[in-house]
């Protein structure tokens, strides 16, 4: 029995959940196009803890979106996160971005790749399988023609996620299927989590860092 915090702010999704034993108990989620996580998420937190029954207030772990993803907002999910389970002495749960944004969808045959945008033709993503099952490493990738065309030769390939949208007009093989309005969420982290948590699966609270993928740029402001 577990009751988990559930976090996910690698996107422009700002997403709080409150799951017991995998089952979301009450949630809360703004993806407006703007990255809100700084003024909503502790909100969001506070909500969700008012709103679920006294009996399942006491919060045995949190989860959090370990990325790949946004930077900044990688960075305010952990710090919040970090600052609960200190404040509770309670364990802390790292879930992969792209792993809960792959369970957005079910499959019977083929392939899921969960597709995060990395500036310009550039993705984060990874492939699975239709049970999940990771068949390629995450990587930091530009996208042509020629990208996933082993899948693509073999069987129906899923894209989703904010970096699939531009793969559009690239990837034109007849397997490829595009899902639309699909995002990390801490919906989907939820059964991740608590499967986690049975397994004793849990980050160093102190030390943890946020998977980057890639080392934050900081672009130079344009004078006017």
């Amino acid at each position: 029995m577990a009751t988990i915090l559930n976090i996910e702010t690698a996107t422009k999704n700002c997403s709080v959940s409150i799951a017991k034993n995998g089952e979301i108990l009450a949630s809360r989620e703004l993806n407006d196009g703007n990255y809100s996580h700084a003024e909503k998420l502790h909100v969001f937190i506070q909500e969700l803890l008012a709103s679920i029954p006294s009996e399942s207030n006491t919060i045995d772990a949190v989860a959090v979106s370990k990325g790949p993803g946004s930077y900044t907002g990688l960075r305010i999910g952990v710090s919040a996160a970090k600052g609960f389970c200190y404040s509770r002495n309670i364990p802390l749960i790292a879930i992969e971005t792209l792993a809960s944004l792959a369970r957005n969808i079910s499959i019977n045959e083929g392939y899921i790749v969960p597709m995060l945008d990395a500036r310009r033709m550039e993705v984060y993503a990874t492939v699975y399988d239709k049970n999940y099952t990771q068949k390629r490493s995450i990587a930091a990738e530009i996208i042509d023609s020629n990208s996933y065309a082993a899948f693509l030769n073999d069987k129906p390939v899923y894209f989703l996620g904010d970096g699939a949208e531009k793969c559009k007009t690239v990837l034109m093989h007849p397997n490829a299927k595009f899902i639309e309005n699909k995002f990390p969420s801490s919906i989907q982290m939820a059964a991740l989590s608590y499967e986690k948590y049975k397994k004793s699966d849990f980050v160093n609270v102190a030390y943890f860092e946020p998977f980057y993928l890639k080392d934050f740029i900081v672009t130079p402001q344009k004078k006017n």
